[in-house]
C-alpha cells in the first residue's frame, strides 16, 4: 500500500538566495571549510537567512551517528574532530558581523563526552573574538548525561536550545536514539540553571491537536520559555512523508496558546525553524525585556 502524496500548498514558498550578501555568506562559510545546518538540513529559509548574512554553523563535522527519519543530515561513522574548528567558527562569526551567533552540531555518540568539550571550546573562542555577540547553542541530548549537559551550561551561552522535535507518541518513529523524556530532562536542567531554555516542535507528522497541546504543557513544565513551531517538510524520499500541511492560521493559534501558557517568546509559522529569526528571542517583543543574562565567564 503506497501512501498518498499530499500536494504542497502555496504558503510554503520560500525565498531564494540571490543577492550579494548571500554570496558573501557562502564564501565565508566555505572558505573556512565549515558546515551549516542550513545546507545539510535543506532548510527552506536558507535564501532568506543568507541574504541577511546569517547562518547556523554546525560543528563537530557533518556526519551524524544517528539516523533520525525526519533529518537530512548524513549519518554514519564521523571523521575525527577538527581541533582548529572552534577558531574557524569564531573567525567566521566575526567575518559575518553577527550580533547573534547560532551554533548546532551533529550527534557524536562515538566520542566519550559526546563532543561536549569541543562545544565548550567553540563557545569560548567565539566569545573571545566576538565579545559583543550573543551566543545561542542548539545541543544534542548527550544521551541524557547531566554531567555533559552541565559542561555546556557552565560555558554560559545566552540561550541553550534542545529540540523536542515531535509529540511523545511519534518520537520513536521520527528519532532514532533520542527519547521524549530524555529531552524533557535536558530542558529541565537548562531551565534550572537560570539560562533560557528553548525548544522546537515540528507539525505535520500525524500528531493530533491534543498531543500538540500536551507537548506544549510538558515543555512549559520543564521551565522551557522559548519555543519554535514549524511545518515538517520531507527533505528527501528516504525521510518520513508529510502526513498533513498545517494552515498558517493554526500556527498563529498555537502561538497564542503557548504564550498564554507562559512561554516568553514563540515563533510559530509553517517555515519557522529553530534558528529562524533567532535574534528575536534575545530581546522578546512580547515583554520588551532581555531574554537572557549577560554572558558569564569561566
Amino acid at each position: 500500500m503506497t501512501s498518498q502524496i499530499i500536494r504542497k500548498p502555496a504558503w510554503l514558498r520560500s525565498n531564494l538566495g540571490n543577492n550579494a550578501n548571500f554570496a558573501a555568506t557562502g564564501r565565508i562559510v566555505k572558505g573556512q571549510c565549515l558546515h551549516t545546518i542550513c545546507e545539510s538540513g535543506r532548510c527552506p529559509n536558507l535564501g532568506d537567512c543568507w541574504n541577511r548574512r546569517t547562518a547556523t554553523l554546525m560543528i563537530a563535522g557533518d556526519i551524524c551517528t544517528r539516523s533520525c527519519k525526519f533529518c537530512n543530515t548524513k549519518s554514519g561513522k564521523p571523521l575525527p574532530l577538527d581541533a582548529d574548528e572552534p577558531r574557524k567558527v569564531a573567525e567566521s562569526v566575526k567575518a559575518l558581523g553577527l550580533k547573534h551567533a547560532v551554533l548546532t552540531s551533529v550527534d557524536r555518540d562515538d566520542l566519550p563526552d559526546g563532543g561536549a568539550g569541543h562545544w565548550v571550546e567553540t563557545i569560548l573562542q567565539v566569545r573571545r573574538l566576538n565579545p559583543q555577540t550573543t551566543i545561542e547553542v542548539l545541543i544534542p541530548d548527550f544521551r541524557g548525561n547531566p554531567t555533559l549537559v552541565q559542561q555546556i551550561i557552565d560555558a554560559r551561552p545566552n540561550i541553550i536550545s534542545h529540540n523536542i522535535e515531535t509529540v511523545r507518541r511519534l518520537t520513536s518513529m521520527a528519532r532514532s536514539v533520542a527519547r521524549y523524556e530524555t529531552s524533557l530532562a535536558v530542558l529541565r536542567q537548562i531551565a534550572a540553571s537560570d539560562l533560557p531554555a528553548k525548544s522546537g516542535l515540528m507539525l505535520g507528522l500525524g500528531e493530533t491537536e491534543e498531543e500538540i497541546l500536551q507537548t506544549l504543557r510538558d515543555l512549559r513544565a520543564t521551565g522551557c520559555s522559548l519555543l519554535s513551531i514549524g511545518q515538517y517538510l520531507q527533505p528527501s524520499k528516504k525521510n518520513l512523508p508529510v502526513a498533513a500541511y498545517i494552515h498558517p492560521d493554526k500556527f498563529s493559534e498555537y502561538k497564542q496558546i503557548a504564550l498564554s501558557m507562559g512561554f516568553r517568546h514563540v515563533e510559530s509559522a509553517p517555515l519557522v525553524r529553530s534558528s529562524y529569526h533567532s535574534i528575536d528571542y534575545i530581546f522578546s517583543p512580547n515583554d520588551k525585556s532581555p531574554a537572557s543574562p549577560s554572558p558569564g565567564t569561566i
